[in-house]
């Protein structure tokens, strides 16, 4: 790595001790990790973000007097990483997991407990009491023919999708009233959509070697199928928070930054970046910054947009911006939902008339430590409205319009469905007060072929010297998969 120059104009960004200087853009949580990284190994680093606040994805907002998240409220339990990052930062103690209320599906001809085990919907024990009552007899008599099917069949092939995994192995009621319900309100996507190896990390792996989906399944959550079910944890536990938000997460990532010496430069949108024969050079606000290291943490389209004129190899690996998501929190007075009528939360069938919401998370009764802090009768529900469901389908037009409905529009339209899902009726005068956040492209569309993309990106930059490129478009969905690879990329730099 090579020290920067300081030339008028320029922002000086290299250690006059060890001449070793960094350029972050994006100050999302993938660009604040690898700062991390950089300014542990006495790196001089400097973060450039766009916008005013820190954290991307996991930020924050206040409603009703609450600290909110008003992005990601939880993080996968099936790493360790994100745990780790919250103990690193002082914030160990401060990990819950959620109430076991479990979480339900909403379905064409009825609303049914989610299955206790499960990846992606997929369940580990397709004779579950829950399991059958969502598919019905028949439904659970075909998903059992998946122990007897070879271990090949949905994975001979070098990529596959959800859907064609699931279809082949245990057909299309799992698919449709199980998994297509899970996957649009993780992924806001259609499971036909998206590359298996991508959401599920492992998956295809473990059939291989256990013999069937459902012993994949269970190997990945820890369980042991039987024909009476496996007594694990309820639906939507598999995850874990943080007492106060997700977002404190950030703020603590942001004090550590401060205290190393990291320079943070908000309201700095880069416009350009050039290689040069020190480094490398990005330009925003009117600013140049020269580092012997780049790290660009943006979503894929962005990241390809700013490295294609320096690596034109690039563009022909422009991903697909993901969809528009737009979250409606609502703060509520209506003591009748303290009895948790739908668990923790409730996710859409696509094919679900009447309801436009893909999820609703209850969040005062998944967190305990929220319910305290709102008290007897106030509830915070969070609709999330938007799901992709192909180029040009009807599906994907009629979700993406009703994600961009004005904010009054998309209150009217939380309300109706808030009652319709939790069946209790909530009117205007309920509501304590409300926000509208909008994520644009916020979750990466790991489409089929995303994953051979993916290493066909790293191999480009890997050519590039002093070039590294975070993200959850090459990461994955998820704060788990996000802080194990922006780790694993800053240590191989290293």
């Amino acid at each position: 790595m090579r020290g920067a120059q300081t030339q008028p104009g320029h922002a000086p960004s290299a250690d006059s001790a060890t001449g070793l200087a960094a350029i972050v853009v994006g100050g999302g949580m993938s660009g604040l990790l690898a700062a991390r990284g950089l300014a542990k190994a006495g790196i001089t680093v400097t973060v450039l973000e766009a916008g005013e606040a820190w954290g991307g994805c996991v930020g924050r907002h206040t409603v009703g007097g609450l600290v909110l998240d008003s992005g990601a409220e939880s993080f996968a339990t099936r790493s360790t990483a994100v745990a780790d990052l919250a103990r690193d930062l002082g914030l160990g103690g401060n990990i819950v997991a959620p109430h076991p209320g479990g979480a339900w599906v909403q379905l064409p001809d009825g609303p049914q407990e989610l299955p206790k085990t499960g990846v992606l919907g997929i369940p580990a024990n397709p004779w579950d009491p829950e399991v059958r009552r969502s598919l019905g007899f028949a439904g659970s008599l075909r998903a059992s023919l998946d122990r007897y099917l070879p271990a090949s069949v949905g994975t001979s092939a070098a990529v596959t999708s959800v859907s064609s995994l699931v279809r082949a192995r245990m057909g299309k009621r799992v698919l449709e009233r199980l998994v297509a319900p899970v996957v649009g309100g993780v992924h806001s996507a259609d499971p036909g959509l998206l590359d298996v190896d991508m959401v599920a990390p492992g998956l295809r792996a473990a059939l291989r070697q256990h013999g069937s989906l459902a012993a994949a399944v269970a190997s990945q959550r820890g369980a042991v199928p039987t024909r009476n079910g496996s007594g694990t944890a309820k639906a939507g536990s598999a995850v874990g928070g943080l007492e106060g938000g997700m977002n404190t997460l950030v703020t603590a990532l942001v004090a550590e930054l401060r205290s190393q010496g990291v320079a943070l430069v908000s309201g700095a949108r880069v416009d350009s970046i050039t290689r040069t024969e020190s480094g490398w050079q990005a330009t925003a606000a009117g600013t140049t910054y020269d580092a012997g290291r780049l790290v660009v943490a943006l979503d894929g389209p962005a990241a390809v947009g700013l490295l294609e004129g320096a690596l034109p190899e690039l563009s022909a690996l422009r991903p697909a911006a993901g969809p528009l998501v737009s979250l409606v929190t609502l703060v509520v007075d209506v003591p009748e939902l303290d009895r948790r009528p739908r668990g923790t939360g409730i996710l859409v069938a696509p094919q679900t008339e009447g309801i436009e919401a893909k999820a609703l998370t209850h969040a005062t009764a998944k967190w305990d430590w929220l319910a305290e802090e709102a008290g007897p009768g106030t509830h915070v529900l969070r609709l999330s409205y938007g799901r992709g469901e192909g180029v040009d389908s009807p599906e994907s037009a009629a979700a993406q319009s009703v994600a961009s409905l004005n904010d009054d529009a998309l209150f009217e339209a939380a309300l109706r469905d808030a009652s319709t899902l939790l069946t209790v009726p909530i009117v205007r005068e309920d509501v304590l007060d409300w926000d509208v956040v909008r994520w644009a492209g916020a979750l990466p569309f790991a489409a089929v072929g995303h994953k051979q993309r993916v290493a066909e990106v790293r191999r480009v930059c890997a050519e590039a010297e002093g070039l590294t490129v975070v993200g959850g478009w090459l990461a994955g969905n998820g704060l788990a998969a996000v802080v194990a690879d922006t780790s694993a990329q800053i240590d191989a730099v290293l």
